[in-house]
């Protein structure tokens, strides 16, 4: 599960590019000829905060989020993304507030429930997590329900629950089986939860193709077949591994026979 954590958080980012503004009230729409000069400039000022976090630029990007509010106090996706940014330079209480400042702006988005649930696994606050998580699942339209899965399954492996990950991420392989890091994962669960033939399943489909096989996926295929008692299958999985990844952590854990290491 490691190195995820960065990739789920830069992955959480918000469509900043959305309309910053929600419609001030009736029925019609809000275009851009409705937009004041302060909506443009927080709009401007969204999108470049969003494209310097993506390129690890935290503190400029916090720079541009400032301005954002400057200009208009009541968007919820600057809050949320100043989250994400402060969250990023370890600032546990700046972030905190920043998520809960977004969700009193805009309880039900998404997003921002998602994103403020992966903030809480990583500070170990699972329960509170976990109902980010759930809440965000919950929502009507809601199209990355398969992504959240994932992080409330990810979150739960690591608080012990093992079991319940199992199902979470089961479901959001059900959701999404074109995921590889869903099925890396769920079959990683399934092998600490003794179903070797289950993970046996997954890891096969990921280890078939040259761009979802790596040193991490070829390396517990060859854990799943060694809980097997196929000799065979351990030996070609290793010899792959050598011979692709020669240089890393798994080919020398391969090596010295470390298969519970």
């Amino acid at each position: 599960m490691r190195g995820l954590t960065t990739t789920l958080l830069l992955a959480a980012l918000l469509t900043l590019l959305s309309a910053c503004a929600a419609p001030t009230g009736g029925t019609d729409l809000r275009t851009a000829s409705d937009m004041t000069e302060a909506d443009r400039r927080a709009r401007l000022r969204l999108e470049l905060a969003s494209g310097y976090f993506s390129r690890g630029q935290p503190e400029t990007a916090l720079d541009e989020v400032k301005q954002a509010i400057a200009a208009r106090p009541d968007i919820a996706e600057a809050y949320a993304l100043r989250g994400l940014i402060y969250a990023s330079l370890n600032q546990p209480a700046l972030a905190d507030e920043s998520f809960q400042r977004a969700l009193q702006l805009e309880p039900n988005n998404a997003d921002t429930l998602h994103n403020y649930g992966w903030y809480l696994c990583q500070l170990r606050r699972w329960d509170e997590a976990f109902a980010r998580f759930d809440a965000a699942i919950a929502q009507p339209q809601y199209r990355d329900a398969a992504r959240s899965l994932l992080a409330k399954g990810l979150c739960e492996a690591r608080a012990g629950r093992v079991a319940a990950a199992e199902r979470t991420l089961t479901r959001s392989y059900e959701i999404d089986p074109g995921n590889p890091g869903t099925a890396f994962n769920l079959a990683e669960v399934l092998y600490g939860l003794g179903e070797y033939e289950r993970a046996r399943f997954y890891l096969r489909r990921l280890n078939e193709q040259p761009a979802t096989s790596n040193a991490q996926t070829l390396w517990l295929a060859a854990r799943v077949e060694q809980r097997l008692g196929n000799t065979a299958g351990v030996r070609r999985f290793g010899d792959e591994l050598r011979q692709r990844f020669p240089q890393s952590a798994e080919a020398l854990r391969f090596e010295q026979g470390r298969f519970d290491g």
